[in-house]
């Protein structure tokens, strides 16, 4: 049961600040920035979208299937994924470009600013769909702009269901083309702050976005999640830890619970709970990609949160 992830491949520079960004910036004086954060701790890791939902889904299980781009020095992380164990034979290298680079910094509350550089992301469009063979379901995470576009009608055309995450690729898009995702997609997946700003320029309330599709899911951090479905509002406990180290791909883990779970055929608020779980031991370890937990111990894990087995 394959899953096809639609997204980037980046290198993460994360940076921690020790202090508040909201100490270090002045409401009056937000026109004219000119501020440095002093970061003693820094590490590069192993990220992008597409390869944190990749990685997640293969600690469940899971068959991910990347369809994504890389530059001039993604050897090492193409090597990395199939040592893994995950196809990269959807995964397109570009000689005159550098993988997506994304430079992360968070503060003492686990605030993030980031800069992002694409990169062969701007590539995307030039993976097809039509390459990727048969597949179960699909995600258009944040990707090149036009990828994304064709990525969504080229899913929708082979009747492939998917999961709209537009992620921090939002802000790209306006509000007509927003729409167009919506009515191609299956399901979508958005933060608390995406929610506001999807509703924003949609001018379509978080109801009328989830009757046009069979799931909105909506993360709220610390809140936990809604899902919005035909049979009602669901609401996502969140799992708690034992100690906060960075939230840097947690988004990404829960779709990759939400993934397995739809592929298994498993109710919305098992998959709900999965998905939940998944961010919490994502969350627990720093990076992306360095949590480890056997799919024996994620299964152990779930039945002392939730009393049952998924």
């Amino acid at each position: 049961m394959t899953s096809l992830i639609c997204g980037s491949l980046a290198f993460d520079t994360i940076m921690s600040f020790h202090g508040r960004f909201s100490e270090a910036l002045l409401a009056d004086q937000l026109h004219k920035i000119n501020v440095a954060f002093l970061v003693p701790g820094i590490r590069r890791e192993y990220g992008g979208c597409a390869g944190n939902i990749a990685y997640n889904l293969k600690l469940l299980g899971g068959d991910p299937l990347i369809m994504a781009t890389i530059g001039q020095d993604g050897a090492p992380y193409l090597e990395r994924l199939k040592n893994q164990g995950i196809s990269t034979r959807c995964i397109r290298s570009f000689d005159d470009a550098y993988t997506a680079q994304a430079f992360i910094t968070t503060d003492a509350d686990n605030n993030q600013i980031t800069a992002f550089h694409p990169g062969a992301m701007g590539n995307s469009h030039h993976n097809k769909i039509s390459e990727a063979g048969d597949v179960k379901l699909a995600i258009v995470a944040p990707d090149g702009r036009d990828g994304m576009i064709e990525h969504a009608r080229d899913c929708a055309a082979a009747k492939i269901p998917f999961i709209f995450d537009p992620g921090q690729g939002l802000p790209m898009f306006s509000g007509p083309e927003l729409i167009d995702f919506i009515e191609l997609a299956t399901y979508v997946a958005v933060n608390d702050y995406e929610a506001e700003l999807l509703t924003e320029r949609t001018g379509l309330s978080l109801p009328e976005i989830s009757q046009r599709v069979s799931a909105l899911v909506v993360t709220r951090g610390e809140q936990g999640a809604e899902i919005f479905t035909a049979d009602g509002r669901f609401d996502i406990p969140v799992v708690r830890v034992d100690q906060v180290i960075d939230p840097t791909g947690c988004g990404d883990a829960f779709r990759a619970g939400m993934l397995f779970g739809l592929t298994r055929g498993m109710d919305w608020m098992t998959i709900g709970r999965l998905a939940s779980l998944m961010g919490a031991i994502k969350i627990a370890s720093q990076g992306g990609q360095n949590h480890a937990p056997t799919r024996d111990a994620i299964e152990d894990h779930f039945h002392k949160e939730f009393g049952y087995r998924f």
